[in-house]
Order: structure tokens, then C-alpha cells, then sequence
């Protein structure tokens, strides 16, 4: 099994049908990165960094990939949904509170990786799930989202 299908498997696996062709879409326009022992490390695509492939064979997502999973899920696939007041802090890249969660896909766990946006669904940033999505909702305190990058103005 080619490389590419093998990443595409994996992004399908973690993400849901369709993300990972979705997030690996034009392969001839993607670049690897590798590690040492020649594994690969980062794919990069002409908008920047799509996924980081991690130690635990999981993906991390990157703005770019971001955009690709948005785009190839139907809400509320991989979204946490914030308010407004959130929205300069996670652009910025600092992380998301429970509190001002104000909805997210009921399948998300935490440690999964995740998009979040605004209510009409506008990109915001990437990062990691700190709560499982019900505890977002039912939490007034607590980091609900390390944001790992955000989508910058």
C-alpha cells in the first residue's frame, strides 16, 4: 500500500469517512517531512502545515487541516462551538474555556483533535479536546480546548 493511502486510512480512521482523502486531497501538491529513522513526520500542502503524524500514530492538526476536515465534515463533525468573546483569544492561539462553549459534537473525547469555530461556523483555530463534549457543555469552569494554532486575521 502506497504511502499516501496509508495516511488517508489513518485520517479516515481518526476523523471519520471522508476526512481522510479530504485532508490528503492532490497528493502531488503535499510535502513530507521525515524523521530521522525516515517515518513520517509533517505533511505540508501549498496553505501550510496539513497534520503532524505523532509518536502514537495519531494525527495532529495543523490551520490548514483544519480547513480540509471542516470542509469535508458536515457540523457539527470534529467542531467545538464558542461564543463570540472567545473569538480574538483563540485566533491568538490561547486555549478555549468550558464556559463559553457553546456546543460541540457529541462524539468528540478527550484528546481528540478539533476545530473550533464560531457559530457560523467560521474558523477560529485547531487544538486538542482537554473534556469529552458533554463535560464542555456542562462545565462553567476548565480548559476545554489547547488550542494549537490559530486562525489569524
Amino acid at each position: 500500500m502506497d504511502e499516501w493511502r496509508r495516511l488517508e486510512r489513518i485520517g479516515t480512521y481518526q476523523f471519520g469517512a471522508g476526512a481522510g482523502p479530504a485532508l490528503f486531497a492532490d497528493p502531488e501538491e503535499l510535502s513530507i517531512t521525515r524523521s530521522k529513522s525516515g517515518r513520517p513526520r509533517q505533511v505540508h500542502g501549498p496553505d501550510g502545515r496539513i497534520v503532524t503524524f505523532g509518536q502514537d500514530g495519531r494525527f495532529t492538526l495543523g490551520l490548514a487541516g483544519g480547513r480540509r476536515l471542516q470542509a469535508a465534515l458536515s457540523p457539527p463533525g470534529y467542531r467545538v462551538v464558542v461564543g463570540e468573546e472567545s473569538d480574538p483569544f483563540v485566533r491568538d492561539g490561547r486555549n478555549a474555556f468550558a464556559k463559553f462553549v457553546r456546543d460541540a459534537d457529541p462524539s468528540i473525547r478527550e484528546g481528540d483533535e478539533v476545530v473550533i469555530v464560531r457559530e457560523d461556523d467560521t474558523l477560529l483555530g485547531v487544538g486538542r479536546a482537554e473534556l469529552p463534549a458533554s463535560a464542555m457543555a456542562d462545565f462553567g469552569t476548565g480548559m476545554a480546548v489547547a488550542v494549537r494554532e490559530g486562525a489569524k486575521v
